[in-house]
């Protein structure tokens, strides 16, 4: 392996000096630097991180953090925030938390240990009182979700306002009963979700009842099926349902399919998310597209920005609030038959 003293041989240069024109030190003129560069790739040098960071310096390394890997929604955000990390010579670093608060307190921990540059979070409802603390000394930005405790800089979705159209095109069709799957409301994007729907519904004066509402966590596909079913086998089953989460909606869709509903003569449905099987489904979903990779690649850059900021910069109370659209395809009709065939 190529070492600093290696380079030093090299070039007739101290190792000192290698080292400090490596680190871009602004004590060591740009000719150098330009030398010692140019031969360090020559070489094939590697930097060793582990001795940077034991003298105190920071890596070049973001954490993202987030619930569920599987959930497409964090799939594409990796994607796009390591796109923007690489291109602005950082490099991310994924850890998944279950929606656990004590894995998340111990991710960040890791985290804090590798000294990255800043952290991306997701985070869990009810958050560590140490994630807090760990988290008040390291930058970092809230991602879709924000809780009070975490601060005030934060990119996210206009969840409230995305439900409410979503909600306001079935009442516009005629239902009034409409159903809803979500997520719990105890994190900020169910709350809000849940609240955009009721609030379409005040709008009408159409009844809230509570046995059409089902809530449960927003990566369980399973929750999405059993919830359908429920609703369908009440006794005054709605006629309309609205979905508050991707995982949720493939579940719905699973089990419509396998139950024989017909959509949307017998259930109209607005789904959540645009994934790419929802417009060739039955008839097409209608849906509620929401812009994650725009989301995402705008939390970057900007963070990015932050990251190279002078400390004080950038500590200010920041949100980015993006809009949903709804997606209008041929699973929303005017309501047929009182109650779903089986």
């Amino acid at each position: 392996m190529v070492t600093t003293k290696d380079l030093a041989e090299r070039l007739q240069l101290s190792v000192s000096t290698v080292g400090r024109a490596l680190a871009d030190d602004r004590r060591i003129s740009e000719q150098t630097k330009v030398r010692v560069r140019e031969a360090a790739a020559e070489m094939g040098y590697v930097g060793n991180l582990a001795a940077r960071m034991m003298r105190g310096a920071s890596s070049n390394v973001v954490g993202l953090v987030i619930p569920d890997i599987r959930n497409s929604f964090f799939v594409t955000i990796a994607h796009e925030l390591s796109s923007v990390m690489v291109a602005q010579g950082y490099q991310l670093m994924l850890a998944e938390t279950n929606d656990d608060r004590t894995t998340e307190l111990r991710q960040l921990r890791e985290l804090a240990a590798s000294r990255v540059a800043g952290i991306v979070i997701v985070p869990t409802s009810r958050p560590h009182g140490d994630s807090v603390k760990l988290l008040q000394g390291i930058p970092h930005v809230q991602l879709l979700r924000k809780h009070p405790s975490l601060g005030t800089q934060w990119f996210g979705l206009d969840d409230r306002q995305a439900l409410r159209e979503a909600t306001g095109h079935l009442v516009e069709r005629g239902h009034t009963r409409i159903a809803y799957v979500g997520g719990p409301a105890e994190r900020s994007t169910g709350a809000q979700r849940l609240e955009g729907y009721h609030q379409s519904l005040r709008d009408a004066g159409l009844p809230q009842r509570a046995d059409w509402v089902e809530l449960g966590p927003p990566s369980s596909v399973e929750h999405g099926r059993d919830a359908l079913r429920r609703l369908l086998e009440l006794p005054q089953a709605p006629t309309a349902v609205v979905l508050g989460a991707v995982q949720h909606t493939v579940g719905a869709v699973d089990e419509l399919f396998r139950g024989g509903v017909k959509v949307p003569q017998e259930l109209s449905v607005v789904g959540f998310g645009d994934e790419t099987g929802f417009s060739w489904w039955g008839p097409g979903l209608t849906t509620i597209h929401l812009p994650i990779r725009e989301i995402a690649a705008s939390c970057g850059l900007w963070f990015v920005r932050r990251l190279s900021s002078r400390p004080g910069d950038d500590d200010g109370a920041f949100a980015s609030v993006s809009p949903g659209s709804v997606v209008f395809r041929g699973s929303t009709a005017p309501p047929g038959r009182s109650r779903p065939a089986r």
